[in-house]
């Protein structure tokens, strides 16, 4: 028999956004002056106080493995940010701790999906959720959220797509790559219909601490019967500029929490010791660089806004939180360049990658094949040179 490789790998994408940087250090390798707009990480340091954290856990030996779930310290640190936070209430047994905020999603599924259920899926989305939940042997079902409603999608769209193989839905707030926000009243809509249906409700909070106008709501926070049917996901990365640090947690159901430890420590063992001692410093220490960072942040968005608000043919929502604009790119699919029409985000995306150098992130891979996303996660400096050069397209096309 020959030999065959998994269909189930060779069915997965590989991830757009990281070949999208990829192109951009290859660029930069070679001198070229890039903008990358595609970043997904803060460009601040993580905090001193987290890093020197790290040093003393390498100094005093914390070195070796720990229990599969994440140290009992971190994990009720983490209790402490779900109370005082979110205001939900877990225990350590509820806590499990990951090696980054993907690891826990895939944990999640590989805990609670069989062959065949179905994982409702709002659009936009992050485009590694389709493939967390294919990877689990489960089925994407995707649901438009529509510009008109800020992309978001209603309650009454997902009772529509409900099935008798409907197992769960991931609810993204803020988003990734809208930026949008969830309200209270839209949350306890999604949370009757979860409750009624009887599915979970995966509730990716990275972005939680991003949040510009509006406020942070958990729908675990409801009541007792949405409470049991969330699994809460969250983490350092973000927050505390982190992303290398690969610290993900989840708060679950005792149940759920014990099957994914179980499947995680078959799998890579334990998060990385000495990443969970920082993580500690980060929950615990002083929050003054969460508020400095959101106060940049911030700032950046609303020049960003204002600048593309001001560009024609091109459209944008003020993002609510994370650090994304969401452009409706559309208008230019028409115009030729070079004699040639345009016709699509992803040639849209070549050209100002080649003759621009300016890389973006097309969103066809986020279910939103008409727009792109630019991260104010980098310099004003670099979003203003960024945000000269597609202008400087868009005025030739015009």
């Amino acid at each position: 028999m020959a030999l065959t490789l998994s269909k189930k790998a060779q069915a997965v994408k590989p991830s757009s956004t990281l070949a999208i940087t990829a192109k951009a250090k290859e660029l930069m390798s070679k001198g070229i002056d890039v903008v990358g707009f595609g970043a997904g990480e803060p460009d601040f340091n993580t905090p001193d106080n987290i890093c020197e954290a790290a040093i003393k856990a390498i100094h005093d030996g914390f070195t070796k493995y720990t229990p599969a779930e994440g140290t009992l310290e971190l994990r009720k640190a983490v209790c402490d940010k779900f109370w005082n936070f979110n205001h939900i209430k877990y225990e350590p047994n509820q806590i499990v701790v990951s090696n980054g905020g993907k690891h826990s999603l895939t944990n999640v599924f590989e805990a609670i999906c069989n062959p065949g259920d179905e994982v409702i899926i709002l659009s936009p989305y992050w485009l590694s959720y389709p493939e967390i939940v294919k990877l689990a042997d489960g089925v994407p079902v995707f649901v438009k959220g529509e510009k008109a409603n800020n992309y978001k999608v209603t309650a009454a769209q997902i009772e529509a797509a409900c099935t008798e193989k409907t197992k769960a839905l991931i609810l993204n707030s803020p988003s990734n790559p809208s930026g949008m926000i969830y309200t209270r009243e839209e949350l306890e809509a999604i949370a009757e219909v979860a409750v009624r249906k009887d599915f979970y409700v995966v509730s990716d909070e990275m972005y939680e601490n991003l949040i510009y106008e509006g406020e942070a709501v958990s729908i675990a926070s409801f009541n007792e019967e949405i409470y049991k049917r969330t699994i809460t996901c969250s983490g350092v990365a973000k927050s505390y500029s982190m992303t290398g640090w690969r610290i993900g947690f989840t708060g679950s159901s005792k149940e759920i929490a014990s099957l994914m430890s179980s499947v995680q420590s078959h799998q890579t063992s334990n998060p990385n010791s000495i990443a969970q001692k920082a993580a500690l410093e980060a929950l615990t220490g002083p929050q003054d660089s969460v508020y400095k960072m959101h106060a940049e942040f911030n700032k950046r968005r609303e020049y960003m806004h204002e600048r593309i608000s001001k560009m024609k043919l091109v459209s944008s929502l003020k993002p609510q939180g994370a650090f994304y604009t969401f452009v409706d790119v559309s208008g230019l699919f028409d115009k030729e360049y070079n004699g040639s029409r345009i016709g699509d985000v992803n040639n849209l995306a070549k050209i100002l990658i080649e003759d621009y150098n300016v890389a973006v992130i097309p969103c066809g891979d986020f279910g939103a094949p008409e727009h792109m996303r630019l991260s104010y996660a980098i310099s004003t400096e670099q979003i203003t040179k960024g945000l000269d050069r597609i202008e400087a397209l868009i005025e030739k096309l015009v």
